[in-house]
């Protein structure tokens, strides 16, 4: 038994075998003919060191409801965990894909609760808060409440530093700032949600980053999401999660399902920057009593093409995929919704010409001067740039044209 345990006296820990049992005759069978209100969803990789501790306090969080429910594992494990949850009145279901995130999609197909509660079999949260997180789901009218381990207090080791301080906070702004979910722990593994709410979530990831896609799906949906703070316990047996790894799976899926951070944004600020410098250079405006010249002109046409590459990159995203959040900006929205064939690639030919010229015109002096060498211009520059992003765009338009058919 974990240290943990010996302390928590003041929780009815010790006195709440007889509740245990009282709330085994409200735990459910698969074959039962009685709908639960509550279906409590864990998955399990090698948990039988945490797994008999958990069913307990989810039976003694049961019996304090006093409401039909059921316990669904859904395991993948090599030892006793199936044994034992199934000897403790759970309903064991095997998926048959390996992954974190498809363990709780497969055992949601399984679920008849009202209401889904999802957690680790580890021991690291306690489930005897389950009520808690219920009662706040109903008087807030929330879609879903989240314990906060961040706002809560964490135990000694049950937390790498890392993850306190850097991992999870960093991860929870950037799921704050591009979906708007507001909370203070974004990955925390202990919630409930109404099964209507999960019903209305488009779930399709297999790893980790589960737990993101959930909260980021809520957010873009503009669901209630309330939050709750709670205890998180050192786990018992060993980890599965691999900090680095699983982080960057967890950024990665946050930055693809969010073109509008990923490309729009960067792409308009480059773009904006490199056509004012070129402006700048073209017109020898001073900055700080220093005039642009030929080399600030280079700088800011590479910006220019970049950044133009970028925000097409942005509208090629928003257009082949179908992310979670959309692209708000206004011009990949205006791009989307009016940039046809025929207008970006008249568009593009219109840039290209006006590019065009201003070669023609170099080479027509390149010519006068008997084919020596001219000298480099901001106006040299300037048409080159133009003949490039015209040529973008066409081709651009004829992609975005193919891929909507």
């Amino acid at each position: 038994m974990s240290t943990k345990n010996q302390q928590t006296t003041q929780s009815g820990y010790e006195q709440s075998v007889s509740e245990q049992e009282r709330g085994q005759e409200l735990l459910l069978r698969a074959d039962s003919a009685t709908t639960p209100r509550l279906s409590v969803v864990m998955p399990t990789l090698n948990e039988e060191e945490g797994i008999t501790e958990c069913i307990d306090r989810i039976r003694t969080a049961i019996h304090e409801l006093g409401i039909p429910s059921e316990i669904i594992v859904s395991d993948s494990s090599t030892d006793r965990t199936p044994e034992i949850a199934r000897e403790m009145g759970a309903i064991v279901v095997t998926p048959d894909e390996p992954g974190y995130g498809y363990a709780y999609r497969y055992a949601f197909e399984h679920a008849r609760g009202e209401y889904i509660v999802i957690g680790d079999a580890d021991t690291t949260y306690d489930f005897e808060d389950i009520p808690r997180l219920l009662d706040h789901l109903q008087e807030e009218d929330a879609d879903m409440v989240m314990g906060s381990r961040l706002g809560g207090e964490i135990k000694p080791g049950a937390m790498p530093a890392l993850h306190q301080y850097v991992g999870n906070p960093a991860l929870t702004k950037f799921l704050n700032t591009f979906y708007g979910a507001g909370v203070s722990d974004a990955h925390s593994g202990f919630r409930i949600i109404r099964s209507d709410s999960l019903e209305a979530l488009d779930l399709k990831t297999n790893g980790m980053e589960f737990a993101s896609e959930m909260i980021m799906e809520a957010g873009a949906s503009d669901m209630k999401i309330v939050e709750v703070p709670i205890t998180y316990h050192e786990r018992e047996g060993e980890a599965n999660l691999e900090s680095f790894t699983d982080g960057w799976r967890h950024v990665r899926f946050m930055l693809e399902n969010a073109p509008g951070y990923l490309f729009s944004v960067p792409g308009i600020v480059l773009t904006a920057i490199g056509m004012l410098v070129m402006g700048l250079s073209t017109f020898g405006v001073p900055i700080s009593g220093v005039a642009p010249g030929v080399h600030s002109m280079i700088a800011g046409s590479l910006l220019t093409i970049v950044g133009y590459q970028v925000i097409s990159l942005g509208v090629f995203a928003a257009v082949t995929s179908d992310p979670i959040q959309k692209p708000t900006d206004p011009i990949t929205t205006w791009a989307v919704e009016n940039i046809g064939l025929e207008y970006g690639a008249g568009a593009g030919a219109v840039i290209f010409g006006l590019g065009a010229i201003g070669a023609l015109l170099l080479i027509g002096q390149w010519a006068a001067s008997g084919f020596s060498t001219l000298t480099f211009t901001t106006l040299s520059l300037a048409s080159f740039t133009a003949i490039v992003i015209g040529t973008q765009t066409v081709f651009s338009s004829f992609f975005l044209s193919a891929v909507n058919q």
